[in-house]
């Protein structure tokens, strides 16, 4: 099998979810899998994968399948799943992967808990 046939998701989850991505500052990291090198590691946030360069594949351990993608193609990662990456040319591939940055909730709240706690609180009106 060259390709993994698509992932099923629901319609209406996935496009929330682009939706919210888009408001959030974005983390880019770029990589090269050298051949005959094989990367792996667990996977921090949702993510995408895009390649350039030679073609790369990746196997996840949730899924029975191996993906192939070449330069140009773009693969959605999970938080939690762990992958492995491998070239099968003489060329690397060079990777990028894009997640959103996490959204901070409560900051305000602990900084003024922090403030309370040193008796440092805002000033008491006069």
């Amino acid at each position: 099998m060259d390709q993994a046939s698509p992932q099923c998701m629901d319609d209406d989850s996935s496009l929330y979810a682009c939706q919210q991505d888009e408001r959030l500052p974005k983390v880019v990291v770029h990589f090269s899998v050298m051949p005959g090198a094989t990367l792996t590691w667990r996977v921090d946030a949702d993510s995408t994968l895009a390649v350039q360069g030679a073609r790369l594949w990746l196997t996840r351990v949730s899924s029975p399948y191996d993906h192939w993608l070449g330069p140009g193609e773009e693969f959605r990662l999970q938080r939690g799943e762990r992958v492995w990456l491998s070239t099968d040319g003489e060329r690397a591939a060079r990777v990028s992967l894009t997640s959103a940055l996490p959204a901070k909730t409560g900051a305000f709240r602990r900084w003024l808990g922090r403030l309370a706690w040193l008796s440092l609180g805002p000033p008491a009106p006069r």
